[in-house]
C-alpha cells in the first residue's frame, strides 16, 4: 500500500503479503528474500523515532522508502537500480595487498610441505 505522501509503501501483513502477492512476480514466497532485493536496490526499511525513542509501528507493518520512489514522478524510476560494486572501485594498492597475502600463503605452505616431508623421512629411518 502506497503511503499517504507518496514517498513510500507498506506491507501491512506480512504473511498474506509473501502469500499472494510475492508468487505472481517473483519464483518464491519469501519475505526475506524481498526485502534483500529492495534493499540492492537501495530501498530502505523506514523506522519513525518519537519523543526520543523508536516508535513500535503497527503490528506487522513493515515501510520502505527510496529516494526516487514517489508518486506520480514515474520518470525517477528509471533511477532505482540495482547497486553494483564494480571492479574499477577497487584501489590497486587492495589488489597489491592480496597479493602479497597470497604470496606469503604460498610461501608458507611450501615450508610446511618441506618440514612434513623432512619429518616423514625421518620417521621412515627411525623405523
Amino acid at each position: 500500500v502506497l503511503c499517504q505522501s507518496g514517498s513510500s509503501f507498506h506491507v501491512f501483513d506480512q504473511g498474506q503479503f509473501a502469500k499472494e502477492v510475492l508468487p505472481k512476480y517473483f519464483k518464491h514466497s519469501n519475505m526475506a528474500s524481498f526485502v534483500r532485493q529492495l534493499n540492492m536496490y537501495g530501498f530502505r526499511k523506514v523506522v519513525h523515532i518519537e519523543q526520543g525513542g523508536l516508535v513500535k509501528p503497527e503490528k506487522d507493518d513493515t515501510e520502505f522508502q527510496h529516494p526516487y520512489f514517489i508518486r506520480g514522478q514515474e520518470h525517477l524510476l528509471e533511477n532505482i537500480k540495482r547497486k553494483v560494486t564494480s571492479v574499477s572501485n577497487i584501489k590497486n594498492e587492495d589488489i597489491k595487498v592480496r597479493q602479497d597475502n597470497v604470496t606469503k600463503l604460498l610461501t608458507d605452505i611450501q615450508v610446511m610441505k618441506g618440514k612434513q616431508e623432512s619429518m616423514d623421512s625421518k620417521l621412515i629411518a627411525m623405523k
